[in-house]
């Protein structure tokens, strides 16, 4: 997997982030006809090559027709569910725009079906948003870390009046997140870019990586006292391991039907969960109970959840991101004397570690020929084996 690092130059707003993404080698062209799957026209994007204090980038202008149409959050939401988009990249889009209906929310004192988008509501700020969801999956859906983001102080102009800086929305999507005084009368970081960036990435010092690439988004305005530039930094993880993000999806069942926690087990793995488990608890009222915890891939959160609340007697799932360090893995197959069968190659740092077979395969095997699978298993492990000595001997010439 590769790391995007944020650098906020001269802070971050949704278009400086997507045109960082187009200037890190993201097609427009594929962009552009991505974006098409949403039920939104009367746009037209533009894109430039742009200097900021003697550095170029790429600048990112949309021309719009459509002028004051105030959305709420609901029919951006329903209007995303409905989309021919990639569901990974509709579920990003999705909850990048929850982030910012809530910080609405919380500010205007309202709920969040009430919430009617201004600024973030208008058709520039949706191509931002589902825009920048689709250029991080056209880029690999690389794990994102970001510099502390710069705060200004002053005021803005905005649909509501004139609002302090940092705008209320932005405090309230930046909460847990680390900045620094941006020391700018400004706007440097806008809502949608504080959403984006709260929702995709984790915060602190650039982490060890072998550089490949670097791209700069450039901003509208030319700041006195700095180059008015998102930059991106890409690259592969330094270390002996992978890594990457997933979700974390758990609940507490009291009640809950042993069979029916079978089943939901195998509708969990077919619906994508990486895995699925579970453990005994002591729970209230001195009941045994059982703890479901799904490992699952970014994205997918919301259709889990929700076969466990339609599958199961829960009532609530719990659901956090994490970073998990993984060996690199590859498929092969081996050839025993009563068949093939495959396994799978875990390495570290360029180097085979074990090789394991795979199960699915060696039970078929174990019906086709007859015998137990335990004897199975011997038999691919001792092939595996010497897969394994072959592999060290090709690695070591």
């Amino acid at each position: 997997m590769t790391v995007l690092h944020l650098d906020p130059v001269g802070g971050i707003a949704g278009d400086m982030f997507l045109a960082m993404l187009v200037d890190l080698g993201v097609s427009a062209e594929a962009l552009e006809s991505e974006l098409a799957a949403l039920p939104v026209g009367g746009y037209r994007l533009h894109w430039s090559r742009e200097q900021r204090q003697g550095i170029s980038g790429t600048r990112l202008q949309i021309e719009i027709d459509e002028q004051h149409h105030h959305r709420t959050w609901l029919d951006i939401d329903r209007m995303l569910t409905g989309s021919r988009l990639e569901q990974s990249a509709r579920e990003l889009a999705r909850r990048i725009f929850r982030r910012l209906g809530e910080a609405e929310a919380k500010v205007h004192g309202i709920a969040l079906e009430r919430v009617h988008f201004h600024e973030v509501g208008a058709i520039d700020s949706i191509v931002d948003v589902v825009g920048a969801a689709i250029a991080l999956q056209l880029l690999g859906a690389p794990r994102v870390t970001c510099a502390p983001l710069p705060l200004s102080h002053g005021s803005v102009q905005c649909a509501h009046g004139n609002f302090p800086l940092p705008a209320p929305a932005t405090l309230e999507l930046l909460k847990g997140i680390p900045v620094v005084d941006g020391r700018s009368t400004s706007e440097l970081v806008t809502p949608t870019g504080a959403a984006i960036a709260a929702e995709i990435a984790s915060f602190g010092d650039m982490p060890g990586m072998t550089i490949e690439n670097s791209g700069y988004g450039v901003g509208g305005r030319h700041l006195p006292d700095r180059p008015n530039l998102l930059r991106g930094i890409l690259g592969k993880p330094a270390g002996d391991s992978e890594r990457d993000l997933v979700s974390v999806l758990e609940t507490h069942i009291d009640d809950g039907n042993p069979e029916w926690l079978g089943a939901l087990n195998e509708r969990l793995l077919q619906a994508g969960a990486l895995d699925v488990a579970y453990s005994a608890l002591q729970m209230k009222k001195n009941r045994p109970g059982t703890r479901l915890t799904v490992i699952a891939p970014c994205g997918s959160e919301e259709a889990l959840a929700g076969i466990v609340l339609r599958e199961s007697s829960a009532i609530g799932v719990r659901s956090y991101r994490t970073e998990r360090f993984k060996l690199t893995r590859r498929s092969a197959a081996v050839d025993t004397q009563l068949g093939p069968a495959e396994v799978k190659l875990l390495a570290q740092n360029g180097q085979t570690l074990r090789i394991t077979p795979e199960y699915e395969s060696c039970r078929q095997l174990a019906e086709r020929s007859g015998q137990p699978l335990p004897r199975i298993y011997r038999l691919v492990e001792r092939a595996a084996d010497r897969l394994f000595a072959e592999d060290e001997k090709g690695e070591r010439e």
